[in-house]
């Protein structure tokens, strides 16, 4: 439902508590919050039984309040719910916050009263928080509506949780580590409002500039992924995942399975969402106080500075842990520290300045590191030594730090006397850990989080061509498998699928007896393999199903029998169809590619070391499709046989173009067709120039779910290419933009007139930057729509124009924008893109389109009046409002 009536959950200028009370714990609590927290709005008690509760008259019923009612926050039986709930859709109240726990967490009966609370809800549009829900804290309205003690420090970090005793814990925390929220929100059993709601809605508020959210299920999975993608490019979220090492990370029937466990799957998606995940309860506070007090580092390249050796190797540890290195300091730098430090110094990085460092030193080096720019963070460690009081040092610290642009932040090791310092620190806004492994490991997140951010803004490159795909063989020889009720396609049928979206496979052969094998070995030319056929045997080694390099008719007829033996043996019940011969392939790097659908995430791609071994080894990255040339080499890049694709001691590289092209036609087919559940590849061979699939393997079953809707991540929309042709362009395509657009985009951006540029951008802007092309292509087809027009006439690709409808946080409204290149305004090209944007926006159910036009811009307006936008002025300005109702 995305945030409608979320501003009156959190911004209320009402707030009626059913179950106030002055005896019951939870009923005094949340008054008692209320009032004393200062709430901006009037209060109304809602009790049964008493007349007057905090000197404040109560009623009986929501319905019996005189004036309208903005929040109801509920705290009765759950039982008794479902009637308070219909009381508040009649009574028009906009939100909810049910406190009262027994819902679906306890069993059949609490499913049946969450059921009873949606129905009682009906079309009314009232937003509900809970059950099981400690409640809300707004500080901006001084609203603390929940149970908890007190009131966090006002600051711009929200906190998103499902467990309530966490939130009370991170309020503790925040106050103690001075640590400002803006917002506490205890979504708990997420019945309605949701972890990707409250994502939208915090991303669109001002006092936000963090997220960090405690997660134990996610539900809406779509949803919280377009959230997370969309919010993450502005404002950070951290989250920590619990249940990390749940029974849903057993193997599954494939090798793909068994390498893509649960919690594999949670990273992947939260890295494409550009999520810092973090493993523990106290790395998540870490990572929260670095991120709410310093900027972000453009780099991992960390200085330690210490005043002794052993805290600056355990930061050094950490740093390796994490795959990066400490800084290395330039000579101009170290020339620096050489007239400050005693000649025995470290003279590298971590710099240490020995145990006898004063206030005055570390001033200076500190100072010295701050203009590096080799640097992109500072970790200062001060230890326990009898020379100095570490207060002094917190205090020379903390006078010359503001104004840096980098992270700097410090860990004082030690007890009690160490305590005045951070205090010092902390005031100044300044984080400081107690163990140099916290801090290393706090700006490492913080890092991820800048490299995540970096990612989702790079733009992919394109491949030298189309890639094409034969959607109706493959369609085909799934559904004749599901009429067949095979759900597992031999070696044979799964080849033929992968050759179907263009994935290269070796030639295959099928043998129905040993005669047969021996005429189709000799038509392939030896040397060959032989592998068992049938849907029965998963793993054809595991059943001894699989003879290498055969060389003549007699090891042929020997192989042959032997797999027979081997593979009744192994499973005396399997139907086996014969035998598959094939080229022999003995050089190249053997690689397993798959996909497995994952129950809440859809389609996951894994990647890795293949071959049999491919499990002992463990070398896999996933990742979600849809997948670009970027993406597919990001995921490689995650592997350690990555290394050796590039080549390694002399092993040649490989053609990482071959294999970033099957990744992304592999993920187009699991894209494509929701029914396969599993896919193998295993292995696949890579040589300096080629790459074959030499086994395979699909499972498949019926899916009730139509793609691409399968999917988390919103695919790009084939169904909206079309050729149309206008004045003096026969054969004009027109389709949704791509990231892969960018330079197209911004020859566009180069082809206008200042005066075109003005009327779109409302700024006489010179130049489109990288942050912008991203922006501009890099779009979540669920949250806008976008679409070019392409001239394919000259020799390459050309945008003519571009037109796009972006949705508001409501997705409910949206405004539009078009732009056409000067040559080929007044064809009828802005007038085509719009129509379509138009209709996209009416099948979505957006209700309203709107633009803003400058008066000098007559072109535009005539376009408006055609299209039927009602056009009004705006007062005071050269400005036109055009709207359309949906």
């Amino acid at each position: 439902m995305g945030i409608q009536g979320l501003d009156k959950i959190f911004h209320p200028k009402s707030v009626a508590v059913v179950g106030a009370s002055e005896r019951t714990p939870i009923g005094f609590a949340l008054m008692a919050n209320l009032i004393n927290g200062k709430f901006k709005g009037d209060v109304y008690p809602v009790n049964r039984k008493q007349k007057t509760i905090w000197g404040l008259p109560a009623c009986r019923s929501i319905l019996d309040l005189k004036s309208p009612v903005d929040l109801a926050v509920i705290a009765t039986p759950l039982s008794s719910v479902p009637e308070i709930i219909q009381d508040c859709a009649s009574a028009g109240v906009s939100g909810a916050i049910i406190i009262s726990a027994g819902g679906k967490e306890t069993g059949e009966k609490g499913q049946a009263t969450e059921n009873a609370i949606k129905d009682a809800v009906g079309e009314s549009g009232l937003r509900i928080i809970g059950p099981n829900s400690l409640g809300v804290i707004s500080v901006g309205s001084r609203l603390n509506a929940s149970f908890g003690r007190q009131m966090p420090l006002p600051g711009k970090m929200a906190f998103v949780s499902q467990s309530g005793a966490i939130c009370t814990s991170v309020i503790d925390l925040s106050v103690k580590n001075e640590i400002g929220l803006s917002y506490l929100i205890s979504v708990g059993s997420m019945l309605d409002v949701d972890f990707g709601d409250v994502i939208d809605f915090l991303g669109g508020e001002p006092d936000v500039s963090s997220i960090v959210m405690y997660i134990e299920s996610l539900n809406r999975f779509r949803n919280f992924m377009s959230a997370a993608r969309s919010v993450s490019r502005i404002k950070p979220i951290i989250a920590l995942k619990a249940g990390r090492k749940g029974a849903g990370a057993k193997a599954a029937l494939s090798h793909t399975g068994a390498l893509a466990g649960d919690n594999a799957v949670y990273d992947a998606a939260f890295k494409r969402a550009g999520i810092v995940r973090v493993k523990t309860f106290e790395e998540l506070f870490d990572c929260t106080a670095l991120i709410a007090k310093q900027p972000r580092p453009k780099g991992p390249s960390l200085a330690i500075i210490t005043n002794a050796g052993g805290p600056g190797v355990m930061a050094t540890d950490v740093l390796c842990d994490y795959g990066a290195e400490p800084a290395e300091l330039s000579l101009k730098t170290i020339g620096k520290l050489d007239e400050i430090l005693p000649s025995h110094w470290s003279r590298s990085n971590p710099i240490d300045m020995l145990g006898d460092a004063s206030p005055d030193i570390f001033r200076k080096v500190v100072r010295v590191c701050l203009d590096a720019v080799e640097i992109n963070g500072l970790l200062i460690i001060l230890s326990p030594q009898a020379l100095d009081d570490p207060t002094d040092v917190a205090a020379t610290i903390a006078g010359i730090l503001p104004g840096k642009t980098f992270p700097v932040f410090t860990a004082l090791i030690g007890g009690t006397n160490m305590e005045r310092g951070r205090e010092l620190l902390k005031r100044s806004g300044i984080p400081t850990f107690d163990t140099p492994e916290r801090a290393v490991r706090a700006f490492m997140d913080l890092y991820e989080y800048s490299r995540n951010i970096e990612m989702l803004q790079e733009i992919p490159s394109r491949f030298p061509r189309k890639l094409e795909f034969d959607h109706i063989k493959a369609g085909a020889i799934i559904q004749d498998a599901l009429e067949s009720e095979n759900r597992s396609l031999t070696e044979v049928e799964s080849k033929t699928l992968l050759s179907a979206y263009g994935i290269p496979v070796n030639t295959v052969e099928i043998a129905l007896n040993v005669e047969d094998a021996v005429q189709k070995a000799a038509k392939i030319g030896y040397p060959i393999a032989m592998k068992i056929l049938s849907r029965d045997i998963g793993h054809k080694t595991d059943a001894r199903g699989v003879i290498l390099n055969l060389k003549d008719d007699t090891d042929v007829r020997e192989a042959y029998g032997k797999i027979m033996a081997s593979v009744h043996q192994f499973d005396p019940a399997a139907v086996l169809e014969g035998v598959t011969v094939q080229s022999m392939i003995s050089e190249g790097i053997e690689l397993i590619m798959g996909a497995k659908k994952d129950r809440d995430f859809g389609p996951v791609i894994a990647f890795g070391m293949g071959g049999i071994m491919a499990e002992v080894l463990d070398d896999r990255a996933i990742a979600l499709p849809p997948l670009n040339r970027l993406l597919a080499r990001r995921l490689m890049e995650g592997t350690k046989v990555f290394c050796l694709l590039r080549g390694h001691r002399g092993q040649p590289p490989v053609n990482l173009e071959i294999l970033e092209e099957i990744l992304v036609r592999l993920a187009q087919l699991v894209t494509d067709f929701s029914e396969i559940d599993e896919l193998d590849i295993n292995p696949l061979i890579v040589t300096q120039d080629r790459a074959l699939a030499v086994n395979a393997r699909v499972i498949l079953s019926p899916s009730s779910v139509q793609p691409p809707h399968h999917l988390v991540i919103s695919p790009y929309p084939n169904e909206h290419e079309a050729r149309i042709s206008v004045n003096g362009l026969k054969n004009l395509l027109i389709r949704p933009i791509r990231p892969e657009d960018a330079p197209l985009l911004e020859a566009l951006f180069e082809s206008l007139s200042p005066r075109s540029i003005y009327t779109r951008f409302f700024t006489p802007l010179k130049r489109m930057d990288h942050r912008m092309l991203a922006r501009f292509t890099q779009i979540d087809y669920d949250r806008e729509i976008a679409l070019v027009a392409i001239s394919e006439s000259d020799a390459e690709e050309k945008i003519l124009g571009v037109a796009r409808v972006i949705l508001e946080r409501n997705l409910r409204q949206a405004e539009f924008s078009v732009v056409v290149t000067d040559r080929w305004q007044g064809r009828g090209i802005s007038a085509e893109l719009l129509k379509r944007c138009i209709s996209i926006a009416r099948e979505r159910k957006v209700e309203n389109i709107y633009g803003m036009v400058l008066a000098e811009n007559t072109q535009m307006l005539k376009l408006g009046r055609k299209l039927g936008f009602d056009i009004k002025k705006v007062w005071k300005a050269p400005l036109f409002e055009l709207s359309l109702s949906l």
